[in-house]
């Protein structure tokens, strides 16, 4: 089989417009605005409303990357969505977004790796562009994480926020894909997750009350795991697209901490200017933080036609991964 070239052919991103602050913090438990930032380096972070579940996330991102790609949601052969918080058990949130679009017929499912997800999707997603099965396949990373957020557990409370990020993928002559490592291992689940809800662990009114319906973290275990993790995969994905640190033009990681963020960046050895940072305005969104700051490097007008952009998360599974990615324009 002929593999044909894949690009980003356009990028867009929403949050809600609710910012919970570490002040509003201050108010609802033992905390301080110091405290909060020398640990996690977020400030500020979006909330959707009560009514707004995740798949209207998903389509104002999904609108964002249509419009400023100059493509119609027609145009779109597949709908994927990354969410560890959709609308219903089932039916997928990708279907509820392509009919919301307008373009209800077209493919759609749902996948779950939680804060690895925009990785994972990026790697498989593009191998089926590669392969030639899809022209264009619409990508969305959403989540709605403050459903799930105990506010009154200040070591949970403050790190998540809601938002959506999406990209188009689409076939092109030149290959964008350059190298992808991914892994997992679900030996302690317990460290990052929501213990009940699913058929190990059903939601009864003694895990309601118990707040086994609400993120749980091992935030010591996790850190550790996600350096070590994170640092191994960009070893991996740089060797593999025969790079070295000087050939990065950026590094987008995910936006879980700010002290994660500058271990990896310790790592590459690059400027603070080529490290995008999110973190202080929209917290932990899961999914959907590194096409969040995608969207906003590209906005920014910081991405040129050639420059090679690395792409590293870690998340619940545990999960971990990079890709290499070739801008094109």
């Amino acid at each position: 089989m002929t593999l044909q070239g894949v690009r980003i052919a356009g990028v867009g991103h929403y949050v809600p417009e609710r910012i919970l602050t570490n002040a509003d913090f201050e108010n609802m438990f033992e905390t301080t605005d110091e405290w909060i930032v020398s640990r996690t380096g977020m400030k500020e972070r979006h909330i959707a409303r009560d009514d707004q579940p995740t798949s209207d996330l998903a389509y104002r991102a999904a609108v964002d990357a249509l419009t400023r790609s100059g493509l119609a949601a027609a145009d779109m052969d597949l709908i994927v969505v990354a969410t560890v918080s959709p609308d219903y058990m089932f039916p997928a949130t990708a279907c509820i977004v392509g009919s919301r679009l307008g373009i209800a017929g077209k493919p759609a499912f749902d996948f779950e790796i939680a804060c690895t997800g925009f990785i994972y999707g990026l790697t498989f997603l593009s191998q089926m562009i590669r392969a030639g099965l899809y022209r264009r396949i619409l990508f969305i990373c959403a989540d709605k994480l403050s459903h799930y957020v105990d506010y009154t557990d200040r070591t949970t409370a403050v790190l998540f926020g809601d938002g959506a990020g999406a990209v188009i993928l689409e076939r092109s002559e030149a290959d964008s894909f350059l190298a992808a490592s991914l892994g997992a291992d679900g030996t302690n689940p317990d460290h990052l997750w929501v213990k009940s809800g699913g058929t190990a662990h059903p939601t009864t009114a003694a895990a309601i009350e118990a707040g086994e319906d609400r993120i749980r973290q091992n935030g010591k275990e996790v850190f550790k795991f996600a350096v070590v993790k994170m640092i191994e995969s960009l070893d991996i994905v740089l060797k593999d697209a025969n790079l070295v640190e000087s050939d990065v033009a950026y590094l987008i990681p995910h936006q879980a901490n700010k002290r994660i963020i500058d271990a990896a960046a310790k790592r590459m050895d690059l400027p603070a200017e080529r490290i995008v940072v999110t973190v202080h305005k929209y917290g932990n969104t899961s999914a959907a933080s590194i096409p969040i700051a995608l969207s906003e490097t590209v906005q920014e007008g910081k991405l040129h036609d050639g420059d090679n952009v690395v792409f590293v998360g870690m998340g619940g599974g545990l999960s971990w991964g990079a890709v290499v990615w070739k801008w094109a324009n």
